[in-house]
């Protein structure tokens, strides 16, 4: 493939890419979740922090991102979100690079690399979480990139290559606790390079300096904060984890099998993350995603079998990268399958795509090749097999998931309209939201739950500022309303209601779903 031609594929991925996370940004998914509020209220109030503790803790280079947006954008549900599109297309093209490096001594390398990053650029696992206002995408454009300047940086031996490759490796602990695994990832690397390169003790301890120093410099604020703040370390970890289980051995079992089914067979559940239950993979991309993976697991085995350890080592990071942040969905119980958790395994599981894919191929060329027409029907097969995935996907995200009702309730709609309702009311009423839904208190709004989130996100959009009092149920008991005052429930509740139509007979009780609201005016 001539470089003009590959640039132009390049750029076409890119625009593809560009259009299944930018598109309709603000709409698509529909609502805003809580968790996606949280990020964009302590964005705009509270920046600059290295962790934020609410909502079982966060990592802050997300949140921080989302500051930036609001400074260029303005605050807004498009604002929150476009970080992650615009480190989802970043990932495409790094995975690009990255499979350049990986299939280096390929000769068709430039077409294994545009085909990675195509089927990422497609993908609905990626795209979905490259729509959402989750920190859990920085991930794999962490990993590709730290991996991308690393095999480069060994191949053509130049340091400040493996200085990058370690200073995104210490990004990787700002991004995700997913991440928190990665050390077994960098160890599996460090020992293979002992042995494939033979190195002396003296010039591996120089190699790891130039790596582990950077990662470590950038790291250690976040360290320094967890020695402080032990408990943040651990967040929500202890209650999900397997070690959790009465079982232990019973409960890994389980989630190794759901985790390994997952791609073909049996998806995430969850509607925030998925079609429900639906294979996270495209059946095609997924046939060639076990074809990929049965080759590589063959090949380094071969390579290992004949000590020709430097042939192996490109087979060896992508299984070991995978298998290693298939752990971080494995080693935990609840809502699996879980395609966030795991969301590391993208990069591996796509290189693995890539080259199944040309495999395939050249199987169909051998098969073609005996007739006349055979080459013209291959051209005409693959064609129309990148029309077809295209559209697939297109449909399937934007029109079977972005429309179904169960991806309303998934990410809130109901608490976005409740919010643009206060939005809208006069400046002189004065506004009680009564959040009689369940979640994770928050601190910093008075122990309020989560969900109220939404509704903080709508008034900072609207105000720049906090206007409306929340409270909790039992809190109705120490106000005091007086003329010119509306109460919201997040919930219906009808014992509320009537406790209140009886301290104030002279309110109304109106109920135009989802906004429910008592009003004393």
């Amino acid at each position: 493939m001539q470089r003009k031609q590959e640039i132009f594929f390049l750029i076409l991925i890119l625009l593809i890419a560009s259009f299944f996370r930018f598109f309709d940004l603000g709409k698509i998914p529909p609502g805003l979740h809580p968790d996606e509020a949280i990020n964009g209220n302590e964005a705009y109030l509270f920046p600059g922090k290295i962790f934020y503790p609410e909502n079982n803790g966060r990592e802050g280079l997300y949140i921080n991102l989302i500051f930036l947006s609001f400074k260029i954008f303005g605050p807004s549900t498009s604002s929150i979100r476009a970080v992650s599109a615009f480190f989802g297309i970043l990932t495409v093209l790094g995975l690009y690079l990255l499979a350049k490096e990986v299939f280096y001594y390929s000769k068709k390398k430039n077409i294994l690399a545009l085909l990675c990053s195509f089927f990422l650029a497609i993908s609905f696992w990626h795209t979905n979480f490259s729509r959402i206002g989750f920190r859990g995408v920085l991930l794999p454009f962490i990993l590709v990139f730290f991996l991308y300047f690393l095999l480069l940086g060994i191949r053509q031996k130049t340091t400040w290559l493996i200085i990058c490759s370690g200073v995104f490796f210490g990004l990787g602990f700002h991004t995700y606790s997913s991440f928190r695994l990665a050390p077994l990832f960098l160890l599996g690397i460090l020992i293979y390079l002992w042995f494939q390169e033979k190195w002396r003790f003296k010039k591996f301890l120089i190699f790891g300096l130039k790596l582990l120093l950077p990662a470590f410099l950038v790291a250690l604020p976040l360290g320094i904060y967890f020695l402080f703040n032990p408990s943040d370390f651990f967040g929500r970890l202890g209650p999900i984890s397997i070690f959790a289980q009465e079982n232990i051995i019973s409960a890994f079992r389980k989630s190794l099998s759901q985790h390994l089914l997952m791609f073909n067979l049996f998806g995430d559940k969850n509607w925030r993350h998925n079609i429900s239950g639906s294979p996270q993979l495209f059946w095609p991309i997924g046939i060639f995603f076990l074809v990929g993976l049965a080759i590589f697991v063959n090949r380094f085995h071969l390579y290992f079998e004949e000590k020709k350890l430097k042939n192996g080592f490109y087979y060896f990071i992508p299984l070991l990268g995978f298998f290693v942040f298939l752990l971080a969905g494995v080693l935990t119980y609840q809502g699996i399958p879980h395609s966030l958790r795991t969301i590391g395994t993208i990069p591996f599981v796509y290189l693995f795509s890539g080259f199944g894919s040309i495999w395939t191929v050249n199987l169909i060329k051998k098969i073609t090749s005996k007739y006349k027409f055979g080459p013209f029907l291959l051209k005409t097969l693959i064609v129309v097999f990148f029309l077809f995935v295209v559209f697939n996907q297109a449909n399937r995200y934007f029109v079977l998931f972005a429309k179904n009702k169960n991806v309303e309730g998934a990410f809130c709609k109901n608490f976005v309209e409740m919010g643009k309702y206060l939005a809208t009311l006069p400046e002189n009423i004065k506004k009680y939201v009564v959040v009689n839904e369940e979640g994770v208190p928050v601190s910093w709004i008075n122990q309020i739950p989560m969900p109220a989130q939404t509704l903080i996100f709508q008034e900072i959009v609207t105000y720049r500022k906090i206007k409306s009092l929340y409270i909790k149920p039992e809190g109705l008991d120490k106000i005091k309303l007086e003329k010119n005052s509306l109460v919201l429930l997040m919930r219906e509740d009808e014992k509320l209601l009537e406790k209140l139509k009886e301290k104030y007979p002279e309110g109304k009780i109106k109920k135009d779903y989802p906004i429910i609201v008592f009003e004393l005016l």
